[in-house]
């Protein structure tokens, strides 16, 4: 009689975490591409490679994963711009954020841009519980841009934050509805001049 042979898999301690990072990296950039429902469970486990059952492992609900997602997509897009902003010119971060923002490359490719301009009207038909994370997320999102702001006092560098970021999300929801590239090049910058010339 032959008897079965049980194989073992064992992963290194970090293999589920490397996973979960996946997992939510995937998400995040189909969700900023797709609008909230592009992160359908069985489709962001199978963008990683795993089952639908292993869903749980990693998450209590969608919404976990959800939340998680946009977390993500702020992160990309302050880590984006706060390097250009970094790389500047002294007195020249905030418009080399406005530049990278308001680029074509940024505006034809919503899975790596700002999760704002790809969902905020999904964002503001959230159910009201995952709301308030959101808000934090947008705290959070205001309080690492601030600093390269134009202003001298606080209260100046939220006032150009506000204005700023709102007439760029705009301009990159606009200009992703024609279907022209030179059109919407000339929308973000017309707004990118408009911007630079403002402060």
């Amino acid at each position: 009689m032959i008897g079965s042979i049980l194989i073992v898999v064992r992963y290194r301690p970090e293999h589920k975490l490397e996973i979960h990072r996946k997992i939510v990296k995937d998400a995040s950039r189909r969700v900023r591409a797709e609008g909230l429902n592009g992160a359908a469970v069985s489709v962001v486990m199978k963008d990683a490679g795993l089952t639908h059952g292993g869903f749980y492992k990693h998450f209590a609900s969608k919404h976990d994963l959800l939340l998680e997602s946009l977390r993500e997509g702020f992160r990309e897009i302050e880590d984006t711009l706060a390097h250009a902003a970094e790389e500047s010119p002294p007195g020249e971060a905030w418009k080399e954020i406005v530049t990278t923002y308001l680029s074509l490359e940024l505006c034809e490719h919503p899975e790596r841009g700002c999760p704002l301009a790809a969902l905020s009207p999904d964002l503001a038909r959230a159910e009201e519980k995952i709301k308030p994370q959101i808000v934090a997320e947008l705290v959070n999102y205001k309080s690492r841009m601030l600093p390269f702001m134009p202003g001298h006092r606080t209260a100046d560098k939220e006032r150009a934050f506000f204005v700023i970021f709102s007439a760029m999300i705009g301009a990159v929801e606009i200009a992703r509805i024609l279907p022209d590239r030179a059109m919407r090049e000339k929308v973000l910058a017309g707004t990118r001049d408009f911007l630079l010339r403002s402060f």
